[in-house]
């Protein structure tokens, strides 16, 4: 498998939940709100045998009319109809950003050629709470779609995607590991967001349920360790992706 990390640039949070850009060459952190976290977006693309992946989908920002996911495809020599299945950990809308672009009648996904799978419980869920952390209005395009399918925990995407329902950082929170051969690729979202946070014991406040997050981020930890995983960091700014 051959795995890129589409970066988006860094930005802070804070419990406004809006993603401000930050350079980290010129802005200073304690000049931004308390509290701030700085991270990175950072969808990932893995080409296998027999697919070309995406691993979430970003804030779904636009570049010059075109959305940046889209252009940093296009400059890793890809377009985005090659995309052939989009696996969503969580549908918040840093993650789930750039499933769609366009407005009202005119929305369309943005990987036309793709399969989606992701949680129903979590587009539900999505609904039910809604805005900041969840564009309900924009996750409104995968209700019946023909493109979409609904996964769960133990589920396997043609055998070589297993699907996890993890459920630390938000209730319906899944993770996904990716075989092919020797080769083992591990994608956790928002509970393996950062490669600090799996070396140590780490509670997160902002998590749905910290302590599990952090315990699971231990046992992946350990088994990644047995299995010589590959993992991928979303929101990591200095190291995308670690081998065990």
């Amino acid at each position: 498998m051959i795995f890129h990390p589409l970066s988006e640039g860094s930005f802070t949070i804070d419990q406004t939940k809006e993603f401000v850009p930050f350079d980290t060459e010129r802005d200073q952190l304690q000049e931004r709100p308390t509290g701030s976290l700085l991270v990175e977006i950072q969808p990932f693309v893995v080409k296998t045998a027999t697919d070309l992946l995406l691993l979430d989908t970003g804030l779904g920002f636009s570049v010059d009319g075109e959305l940046q996911i889209h252009r940093n495809l296009r400059a890793l020599g890809y377009a985005p109809e090659e995309v052939t299945k989009v696996l969503l950990s969580h549908l918040h809308k840093d993650h789930a950003g750039g499933i769609a672009y366009g407005e009202g009648a005119d929305r369309k996904l943005s990987f036309p050629q793709a399969t989606y799978y992701l949680s129903a419980q979590e587009l539900q869920f999505a609904f039910e709470k809604g805005m900041p952390s969840y564009p309900a209005d924009e996750l409104q395009i995968l209700v019946d779609h023909t493109q979409v399918r609904f996964v769960s925990d133990g589920d396997r995407i043609d055998g070589s995607i297993q699907v996890m329902h993890s459920g630390g950082h938000c209730p319906h929170h899944q993770v996904f590991l990716i075989r092919e051969g020797e080769q083992v690729l591990f994608f956790g979202g928002d509970e393996a967001p950062q490669l600090q946070q799996m070396k140590h014991r780490f509670v997160a406040k902002y998590d749905h349920d910290g302590k599990k997050a952090q315990q699971l981020r231990q046992q992946w930890w350990e088994q990644g360790a047995k299995e010589h995983w590959t993992i991928l960091f979303y929101h990591d700014i200095r190291q995308p992706h670690w081998s065990c």
